[in-house]
């Protein structure tokens, strides 16, 4: 199966705010899909109707193949998923956690699983001893993950899953996800707003806002949108040819050194003419994900998205407590 997770014009509505609006959303088999946008933009919306949590108001969705309203218990046992907002049973231990939330997907409790959780626990710096009410949010984090990643699943399912997690945490994470896919050939939708995390694992990237996806593609497909930023001594450089170029976008001059941008796309020109004029000091940041994040939000986030944040609390509730059994 070359596609995992497909959504075709898919729209929910709470009351009357619209949280997803004409969603077209592909994730094929075997790659790690960045699903990137704002808080508010309808990324948890969207994954609890993949994980059968909620039902599309219209439109279609699958995953692996079947309907997840209809076949959520098929589902669950081949799918793995991290919510946004943990929720453990307070009086059981993170391990009893782990082991019950394992159980439910249909996993044996044997010798390799008790040894991918003891493997998993360590890296992840987590006592399974101590009781769900003593447990920050970090590690209440760490219960969800620990939990996903102990079970081979076909597809992971992961909304915001480094939140309340340390940079060293963080690492861990990234690591395990690349192995799950490297090793098990798993296909892991990742959503989040942290820029820097999807750049680091996406093989793909698509970019949610007000409920539609607005762009998407592979990171290197995406970054021609963007400019890559060059630097260098100014010296003697005659600064005003080098602004008429066509290449050459906003060129400034700021504490001896000029710096402008360059469509990335015609990187590959503006470098000989910079040889020529005999710069010194050359300095090439490629594009972030970020920028190409605020080519499309600048500094805000359509109304109609946050009202359907807010009028999607209560569900965004029961979700959490569903899928950790709180």
């Amino acid at each position: 199966m070359d596609t995992v997770i497909q959504t075709v014009d898919l729209h929910k509505n709470f009351g009357r705010v619209r949280a997803l609006d004409g969603l077209d959303l592909e994730v094929r088999s075997g790659e790690i899909h960045g699903f990137l946008g704002p808080n508010g933009a309808g990324k948890s919306t969207t994954l609890r109707i993949l994980l059968g949590l909620a039902r599309a108001s219209s439109g279609s969705a699958t995953v692996l193949g079947r309907n997840p309203w209809t076949d959520a218990v098929e589902l669950h046992r081949r799918v793995a998923s991290v919510p946004g907002d943990v929720n453990i049973w307070p009086n059981l231990t993170g391990g009893e956690t782990i082991d019950l939330l394992s159980r439910l997907r249909g996993s044996t409790l044997d010798r390799a699983y008790k040894e991918r959780k003891r493997h998993l626990s360590e890296i992840f710096d987590f006592d399974p001893s101590k009781r769900g009410r003593a447990y920050s949010k970090g590690n209440r984090q760490k219960v969800a993950l620990i939990a996903a990643l102990v079970t081979d699943a076909e597809l992971y399912l992961f909304d915001e899953p480094t939140s309340g997690l340390d940079p060293l945490m963080e690492a861990v994470f990234t690591r395990e996800v690349r192995r799950v896919t490297r090793e098990n050939g798993a296909t892991v939708l990742l959503s989040s707003h942290i820029l820097s995390e999807v750049e680091q694992l996406a093989d793909r990237v698509s970019i949610i806002r007000s409920g539609k996806i607005v762009d998407g593609g592979t990171l290197d497909a995406l970054r021609h949108l963007t400019r890559t930023e060059i630097s260098f001594a100014q010296d003697s450089v005659d600064t005003h040819a080098l602004a008429t170029l066509s290449q050459v976008h906003d060129l400034t001059v700021t504490d001896g050194r000029v710096k402008f941008g360059a469509d990335s796309d015609r990187v590959h020109e503006v470098l000989p003419l910079l040889g020529n004029l005999g710069v010194k000091g050359l300095l090439v940041s490629p594009p972030s994900l970020e920028e190409l994040f605020l080519r499309h939000y600048g500094d805000t986030v359509a109304p109609a998205a946050e009202a359907a944040d807010d009028g999607d609390s209560h569900h965004r509730r029961h979700r959490a407590a569903a899928q950790t059994g709180a």
